[in-house]
């Protein structure tokens, strides 16, 4: 199971705590993640990637294991640690502004 950790405004909107565990078959991506992600919690489809293109919305940020994720290809194995369920993989959204 993946660990994952969701920002405030989409614990609400998928009425969860503040971390949701999904089943994801290898390869474990941000791509897979999100996929299940996705499936398991359907209201949550397109706040965090775009549903035509599929990238990432502009302001929210992925997070593993202490790195910004959010640049690296969707497809990219996500750390070994995140995989084995030590570290969450999180969801951040992130604030815009003066």
């Amino acid at each position: 199971m993946i660990r994952v950790i969701l920002p405030p405004h989409l614990r609400t909107l998928a009425k969860v705590e503040r971390e949701v565990s999904v089943s994801v078959s290898s390869p474990v991506t941000q791509r897979s993640v999100l996929d299940a992600v996705e499936k398991e919690y359907p209201m949550l489809l397109g706040t965090m990637r775009d549903r035509r293109t599929g990238k990432r919305r502009p302001l929210v940020r992925f997070f593993a294991c202490e790195e910004d994720l959010s640049n690296e290809s969707p497809d990219a194995d996500l750390p070994e640690r995140v995989v084995k369920g030590e570290e969450p993989f999180m969801v951040v959204g992130a604030m815009a502004g003066g």
